[in-house]
Formats: C-alpha cells, structure tokens, sequence
C-alpha cells in the first residue's frame, strides 16, 4: 500500500490560518445598532461540475458529480455572520479524446470537506440574497477512474505529445485545500424555515500529484462548479 507522505506543516497551516482569520473575523466597528443573534442549521444536495489545472496540460472536459452536505450558520451583526459545512464532495476530470474519439476516460475523487464562509447577506425578512466566501479543507477518501483502455499500456493516440502518466498516478496526498467563493438567494418562511440556491465555485490550492522538481506535473489543482439547494431552520 503506498503510503502517503506529509506536507511540511508550513505550507499549509500559515495560508491556511491567515485566510480563516479573514473570513471569520467580524469587524465589529461597522456594527451600528444591536442585532439579535440568528442561530441556524440546514443540509443541501446538489451536483458539481470539476475538472484539474495540470500541467503540462491534458484535454478535459467537465465531469459530473454530486454533492451533500451539512450546514451551521451563526449571523451576529445585521448583514454579516459566518459559515460552517461538513459536506460529502465528487471531483475529478474527464479527458477529451478529439483526434481519438473511440477512447474514454475519467477520474472521480471523492472528498470529506470543511468550508468556513463568511455570510454577507442583504435583503427582507422574505427574500435575501448573499455572498459567501473563505478556505477550506478536504479530505480524500474515494479514488477511481474508468476508462475503455488499458491505462497500465495506453495506446498510441493521434494527439502529439498526449500525456498518460496521469492515467494510473498514484495520488500524492489525501489533503487539499483551496479558496470557495459563491452567490445564492434565501427564501425564508415564517421565519424559522427558509430555502437557499447556491452556486459555488472551488479554486484549489494543493496539489493531487507530486510536484517536485523530479515529479512529471508541476502543478495537479482541482478547480470545481457546484449548484445546490438547502434547507435551514433557525434554531435562534
């Protein structure tokens, strides 16, 4: 079994932190008027669309996944709060084959993940809108790739100069983080049940491969689109 080394702790806790304290720091000098806590947790489901930045460079197109997922969310200012999720995330990429058409080929990671968001919302007591963004960490615990070759001995493509290490390349890391960023509106009803529509995009920041100066990719990053509706019921 191939062990996976370990990132030196440097690289990833000093990005790691600093973006946390951004994105869940309040500034409370803008804060002009009390406001009473708002206390709420949800769930939401939807699909992904990833694909990777390597390099050098692969043809892709995007792959289609799912996600799921848990959500706390904790406003203590009037248009400001922050978020926290535990989702079940796939990624990965499907490789295009445009001088090959009768080749196939794709990759599905499939992740635990951590976003901590900050929540800017604006709007009524009925419909918002929101901007969330912040870092996150994930976790990989699924790998598999299907294809119609043997990726132990691809073939010989018409496309010069096609990679195919990354057909069957052992993953260099389980760990991954990267920045989210996403747009959606709230439909509260009652003011203790509301629904949320989210899109959402994923820039990662780690690397899947190993990119040393003896490793084939120097960079391997997840990039990923994601859609979602969730459910919120305010506890407070």
């Amino acid at each position: 079994m191939k062990k996976f080394p370990s990132l030196p702790p440097h690289t990833i806790l000093l990005p790691l932190i600093a973006a946390m304290l951004l994105a869940l720091a309040p500034s409370r000098a803008a804060a002009q008027t009390h406001y009473e806590s708002n206390v709420a947790i949800g769930a939401k489901g939807g699909t992904t669309l990833s694909m990777m930045t390597l390099s050098p460079s692969v043809p892709q197109s995007m792959l289609m996944g799912t996600t799921w997922g848990l959500t706390f969310r904790y406003i203590e200012e009037k248009n400001f709060g922050f978020i926290v999720e535990f989702n079940l995330v796939q990624r990965g990429w499907k490789e295009k084959f445009e001088k090959d058409p009768g080749y196939a080929y794709q990759r599905r990671l499939t992740y635990l993940h951590l976003p901590f968001l900050t929540h800017i919302y604006f709007g009524s007591h009925k419909f918002r809108g929101f901007f969330n963004a912040g870092p996150e960490v994930c976790w990989l615990i699924g790998d598999s790739h299907s294809q119609n070759f043997d990726v132990a001995n691809p073939p010989v493509f018409n496309e010069e100069y096609r990679e195919t290490e990354q057909f069957d390349m052992d993953v260099h890391t389980k760990f991954d983080y990267g920045i989210s960023a996403g747009l959606g509106m709230e439909f509260i009803l009652k003011n203790k049940h509301s629904f949320i529509l989210e899109g959402r995009y994923y820039f990662g920041i780690g690397n899947l491969f190993g990119s040393s100066k003896v490793d084939h990719f120097a960079a391997s990053r997840g990039m990923a689109i994601s859609v979602t509706l969730g459910y919120m019921f305010r506890l407070k």
